[in-house]
C-alpha cells in the first residue's frame, strides 16, 4: 500500500522542482524529504529519482507515479467534502488574498459567513496570486481570490477550479489640479504604479506605451491606498481598478480609459475541495458581497 503523505511529497518535488523548495515549502528538513522518497521508492520498487548536477529530477517513472497521485489526492479530498457535508461547518478555512480583496470583498464575506456558520475559523493572508497559488496546490490555502488583469492569465492547473467572481474596471486618476483627462496627455507627468514585476506594473506600462510614451514612474507600491495618497497630493497619476475606491477620495478626479479595461477577480479552489462545506459557504458569501453594476 503507497503511502499518501510520500506520494504528496513526490508530487511537490515535480511541482517545485527542488528537495530544498519542498523542505521549505512544507516545513520539512531536507534530508526528511530526501528519506520519506527513498522509503517511497522501496514501496514502489522502481527509481522515483537520478542525479541531474547537484539536484535531482523524476524518472519517467516518478513522472507516471505523481500523475496517479494528483488524482488519488483529489479523491481523498473529495471523500472528506462528502463526510464533512453532513455535518456543521466547523473547522478553519485558510484564505489567501491580494490587498484590495482583502480591504473589500473578504472582511463583508467573513461576517456574513459567521452570522451562519459561528463554529468555523477562518484564516486570512495577504499575498499575491504569484505566491499565493501554489500555496493552494499544497494545501497551505484552502481558497485563493487572486486578480487577472489584461493581457495576462493566471497560470492554471488541472488540480484547480478558477470562477470569475467580479470584472473590475480599470480607471485614470489624476490630482484635481491637472487638467488631463486622457492617459495620452500625460507623457510629461509623473506616475505612482505597482513595483516592477508585478503583472499590474506590465499591464500599466504597456497601456502608457500603447497611448504613445514611457511612462515616468518615480513611485513604486504594492500598497494601492499608496498610490491614492500620491495622487491626493498632486504628486503623480495612476491607473487603479475601482475597487480601489478612488470615486471617494477628495483631491483626485476619476477618468475613463479608452475601451474601457478591466482587471478580472477569480477564486481558485482545488478541485478535491470545491464541495467541502466551508469552501462552499465562503464562496457563496463572496458572489452575495461582491459589487454590481
Amino acid at each position: 500500500m503507497l503511502d499518501l503523505n510520500r506520494l504528496r511529497l513526490l508530487l511537490e518535488l515535480q511541482r517545485r522542482g527542488t528537495i530544498t523548495a519542498v523542505a521549505q515549502a512544507l516545513s520539512y528538513s531536507p534530508s526528511t524529504i530526501s528519506q520519506q522518497l527513498a522509503t517511497l521508492e522501496r514501496e514502489t520498487g522502481v527509481r522515483l529519482l537520478e542525479p541531474a548536477g547537484r539536484r535531482v529530477r523524476l524518472t519517467p517513472q516518478a513522472e507516471l507515479l505523481a500523475e496517479h497521485a494528483a488524482g488519488l489526492l483529489e479523491q481523498v479530498e473529495r471523500a472528506e467534502a462528502a463526510l464533512a457535508a453532513r455535518d456543521e461547518v466547523v473547522g478553519t478555512l485558510r484564505i489567501a488574498a491580494f490587498q484590495t480583496a482583502v480591504l473589500t470583498l473578504v472582511p463583508p464575506a467573513i461576517t456574513r459567513l459567521g452570522e451562519r456558520h459561528p463554529r468555523l475559523r477562518v484564516e486570512v493572508t495577504e499575498l499575491e496570486p504569484e505566491a499565493a497559488l501554489p500555496g493552494l496546490l499544497t494545501g497551505t490555502f484552502d481558497v485563493v481570490i487572486a486578480e487577472e488583469y489584461p493581457g495576462h492569465p493566471l497560470p492554471r492547473s488541472p488540480q484547480t477550479e478558477h470562477e470569475v467572481l467580479v470584472d473590475d474596471e480599470l480607471h485614470l486618476v489624476v490630482p484635481t489640479g491637472w487638467s488631463a483627462r486622457r492617459l495620452d496627455e500625460l507623457a510629461d507627468h509623473p506616475f505612482v504604479m505597482e513595483n516592477a514585476g508585478s503583472t499590474a506594473r506590465s499591464w500599466a506600462t504597456a497601456a502608457c506605451r500603447t497611448a504613445g510614451f514611457e511612462p515616468d514612474v518615480r513611485y513604486g507600491s504594492s500598497d494601492l491606498l499608496v498610490h491614492l495618497r500620491m495622487v491626493e497630493e498632486g504628486l503623480a497619476a495612476a491607473l487603479l481598478p475601482a475597487l480601489a475606491g478612488a470615486q471617494h477620495r477628495s483631491g483626485v478626479r476619476v477618468h475613463p480609459l479608452e475601451d474601457s479595461p478591466e482587471r478580472r477577480i477569480v477564486t481558485a479552489v482545488r478541485r478535491g475541495a470545491l464541495d467541502h462545506p466551508k469552501t462552499r459557504t465562503f464562496t457563496e458569501s463572496l458572489r452575495v458581497v461582491r459589487p454590481t453594476r
